[in-house]
Parts: structure tokens; C-alpha cells; sequence
């Protein structure tokens, strides 16, 4: 295959540690071990890094806990302002983070920029958290001593990253450990482990004492975290990826009773209403649906929208999605880069062949790309009927599937009618019904009129099987906190 590669883009790649990062050094993996990081966009190798063993995790573990009680008692305002160095120093290097994203992951540039910007914000937002930690102290209600409430830092923390958000699912996870006074050990995905190292390594220029962070990763996910996970010292365990993984996680953290976060599986529903500004609800919709390809947990999975207008909504779409450009991120106007992996386009192709079968009608798109690299067509399905798996499985790549409803209650229901319950999205002008959408969506987060909800000041997280606790937000930094409760008697 000839190389795609450019000339600043391989200086960046040979700027990035392809080491282990334990107890502020960077090392090899035990014996050595090594995997291959690939482009999707062409398939070929970039670089070649550490692959850990479990024996490095704990030693990466042990670098942790010896951290812990000195990071803990860092004072809030130095632990704030290694944040805010961090934050200054992903600005300055914004396009080298955008550019290694798009390499190893294949998103567009431009997405890649939005998600350093998006990504940094938790850096910003926690710096300003971290000297807000408060407690309080009052009377008790007999009269007889003083309750002092105060926070304490939960301790060292496991974090495992996915592969499509490599730099914000870095930097939600971090920030606020870092701001609580937590050390952390993260295990970033085999698939797009480089801007982890890279962001690793302007931790450590922004002065991050040896062995607050500690970065593991490698290609035998399950072997490596099961140890980490089991050993008595660890106290706290986040994940972002499938509910499939997260309950087996889940079931590990309990023996030890571990403090667990789960940002899980979704499978969003897209409710446009006979009222809805349909410029609005399209424009929405582009931005819910294909934003990084379709490959996010809050994409919009089914588009439920009322039958008077769904003609006239599908067609719009229709054509907004003809005109998309397909490409290598890097290139000029693209729009939709590959998929991460062949397996992401034949699970695509599944479901839209799933669709069809059933009746759907095919109106953009609805095939793989011949030739190098895993990209699969925008698509756009409408009539979609009950019991199609495209309803129930969480697409994870750019396919709009488009079913229809008659009135509120059935679109409730419709949009109820999953386990999961991430986020959602309600397009209507009528502001009273938007307030019962509120209530009646079984979601941790709502879009009312818009197709993208995150932002580093609220929180994020899903209710039923989409997980536990919240990521962002004056939530977020709570969750790396525990409560501690002091009687002193009068």
C-alpha cells in the first residue's frame, strides 16, 4: 500500500511517547511488548507503542498509591493551577492534537478541532472546581456538639477510555480526579491510545508531580484491568463504552465495593413533533446523527417524527446527506471519514440490510466504500418498521433511520421502548409540550430544539442501562469525592 502519510504529519507522529508512563517516567512494556496503531482511513501502520502487561498495570498502580496521600493534601490552588497550565498548554497545541485525532481515529479535521476545544474545557471548568470544595458545620438538632461535614479525595482511580472521544474521554475523566485530589491510572483504547500519550506528556510539562497519572496501554484490555481492578488499594473505577463490558466491570467493582462511574450504551431517540421548525429539526439532525461519523454515544439512533411531516423531513435530510463528502479526515471539506474498524462496517451494513429486508425504503446511501480504509456510505432509511433491529441496537455509524408516529403518546412510547436512556432529542415550538417531553423521556439528558447537548459546565450521564453517575458539571467532581461526617461533642 503506498503511504498516505504527510510529511508534518509524520513529524507529529514521531513527536508522540510510544512508552508506558509509570511514576512519572516513561518506560517500556515488560518484555518489551509492543502493538501497531493504525490509520482507518487507509489501514496502514503509524506507530508502533508499548503494549502493557498486567504486571505493568500494578506497577502502575503502585506508582499511584504511593502519590495518593501527597497529591491529596496538594494544596486546592496548585492542583487548580497545574489544571489551568494543562488547559494553556492544549491550546497552544490545539492542531497537533486535532491532526493526531483525525490519524488514529479518522474523524474530520474540523470535528477533531471542536473536540479540543470541547476536551480542554474539562481542564478549565475543573481548575476553577478544585478550590471550590466545600463542606459544612452547624448544630446538631438536640444541641449537644457540632456536625462538620467535609469532602475527601475517594483515592486512586481506574479510568478506561474509548476509542471515539480519544482526547475529551481523556480529559472528562482526569480533570476532576486531579481537582479532588486523586491519582489516577488510565488505560486508554488499543485503537486510538496516541493522543492520550500525547496529552500525557503536556500533563507532565505542566508540572504534574510523578505518579498522579500513570498511563497503561495496551491490546489485552481485559488481562490487564481485572488485577487493577481486584487490588485492594484501588478505591475508585470509571469506564465509557458498551453496557455488554460496563456490567461485567460493574460485577468486578463489587467485590472490592469500588466507587463506580458507567457512561454506557444509547440508543437516542430523535422526536420531531407536526409543529417543529423543520429548517431546525434538520439542521439538528445532522449534527445528532453524524457528528463523528455516527460513532458517539449521544448520536441520534432513531428518528421518530410525526407523520404529517416525515415526507418532507426525510427528503431534506435526504439531500443534505447526498451532498456529504466522503474522505481521509485531513482532506478539505470532508465530512464523513472512515469508520474505526472493518467490524464497524459490516455491523452498518448489517443493519441497514436488517431495515430493507423489512420494508424500509433506502433513500441515501446504503453500501461500504470499495478500496482502502473502512468507510461506510451516509445513509438515510425512512419507513422503518417495529422490530427492526436498526430500532434496538445502537448503530454506531452514520444511518438515520427514520420511523413514524401519530400523536404524543405514541411518541413517547416509541421513544421509551429501549433499555437505554443516555440522552435525547425533541423538536417541537410548542413550549408546553416540550416541558412534558421533560418529563415523560426516560433520559439522563435532553435536547428541546437542539442536536448537541454536551458541554464541559453541565453534567452528563444516562439513566436505566446507560450507566451510573455523572461527568461534568459541579456533579462531576463529586464523583471522586466522599463525604465525611465529624460529631464534636459541646
Amino acid at each position: 500500500m503506498t503511504t498516505q502519510i504527510a510529511p508534518n504529519e509524520q513529524e507529529l507522529l514521531d513527536r508522540i511517547p510510544t512508552g508506558l508512563f509509570i511514576g512519572g517516567e516513561w518506560v517500556a512494556a515488560e518484555g518489551e511488548r509492543t502493538f501497531d496503531v493504525h490509520d482507518p482511513a487507509t489501514g496502514e501502520v503509524i506507530r508502533q507503542i508499548a503494549d502493557a502487561t498486567p504486571a505493568d498495570g500494578i506497577r502502575a498502580l503502585d506508582a499511584a498509591v504511593a502519590a495518593q496521600d501527597a497529591w491529596a493534601a496538594t494544596a486546592p490552588r496548585t492542583r487548580s493551577d497545574i489544571l489551568r497550565r494543562a488547559f494553556d498548554l492544549v491550546q497552544a497545541h490545539k492542531e497537533d492534537l486535532a491532526l493526531l485525532m483525525t490519524l488514529e481515529m479518522g474523524k474530520p479535521i474540523a470535528e477533531a478541532r471542536g473536540e479540543v476545544v470541547y476536551g480542554g474545557e474539562f481542564l478549565r471548568w475543573f481548575s476553577e472546581e478544585a478550590v471550590r470544595i466545600s463542606g459544612r458545620f452547624g448544630s446538631n438538632p438536640e444541641g449537644t456538639g457540632q456536625m462538620v461535614v467535609s469532602q475527601r479525595p475517594v483515592g486512586p482511580s481506574f479510568f478506561i477510555t474509548p476509542w471515539n472521544f480519544p482526547f475529551a474521554m481523556a480529559t472528562r475523566k482526569i480533570a476532576p480526579a486531579l481537582a479532588a485530589g486523586c491519582t489516577v491510572v488510565i488505560k486508554p483504547p488499543a485503537l486510538t491510545p496516541l493522543t492520550t500519550l500525547f496529552f500525557t506528556s503536556l500533563l507532565e510539562e505542566a508540572g504534574l508531580p510523578k505518579g498522579v497519572v500513570n498511563v497503561v496501554q495496551t491490546s489485552r484490555s481485559g488481562a490487564l484491568s481485572a488485577p487493577i481492578i481486584a487490588d485492594p488499594r484501588l478505591r475508585k473505577l470509571s469506564f465509557t463504552g458498551s453496557t455488554e463490558v460496563g456490567r461485567k466491570l460493574i460485577s468486578q467493582a463489587a467485590e472490592g465495593v469500588l466507587r463506580v462511574s458507567m457512561e454506557l450504551g444509547g440508543n437516542a431517540p430523535f422526536v420531531v413533533f407536526e409543529d417543529a421548525d423543520l429548517d431546525k429539526a434538520v439542521d439538528g439532525a445532522m449534527a445528532a446523527k453524524f457528528r463523528n461519523i455516527g460513532q458517539a454515544c449521544t448520536a441520534a439512533n432513531r428518528f421518530i417524527v410525526h407523520q404529517d411531516v416525515a415526507e418532507e423531513f426525510s427528503r431534506r435530510v435526504a439531500e443534505r446527506v447526498q451532498a456529504m463528502k466522503i474522505g481521509r479526515g485531513t482532506e478539505e471539506g470532508v465530512a464523513i471519514g472512515p469508520l474505526i474498524d472493518a467490524d464497524a462496517v459490516a455491523k452498518a451494513g448489517e443493519l441497514v440490510d436488517d431495515a430493507v429486508g423489512r420494508g424500509a425504503r433506502l433513500l441515501a446511501g446504503g453500501k461500504a466504500l470499495d478500496g482502502a480504509g473502512s468507510f461506510y456510505e451516509p445513509t438515510v432509511l425512512t419507513d422503518v418498521v417495529p422490530g427492526s433491529g436498526i430500532l434496538r441496537e445502537e448503530i454506531f455509524g452514520p444511518v438515520l433511520a427514520i420511523a413514524t408516529f401519530t400523536d404524543e403518546a405514541e411518541a413517547v412510547r416509541m421513544a421509551n421502548d429501549t433499555e437505554y436512556g443516555l440522552v435525547s432529542y425533541v423538536f417541537t415550538e410548542d413550549l408546553g409540550r416540550g416541558m412534558r417531553m421533560i418529563d415523560a423521556l426516560e433520559t439522563g439528558m435532553m435536547g428541546l430544539n437542539a442536536g448537541v447537548v454536551s458541554n464541559a459546565a453541565a453534567p452528563f450521564g444516562g439513566v436505566k442501562q446507560s450507566g451510573v453517575g455523572r461527568e461534568g458539571g459541579f456533579e462531576g467532581i463529586h464523583e471522586y469525592l466522599s463525604t465525611k461526617y465529624t460529631l464534636i461533642p459541646n
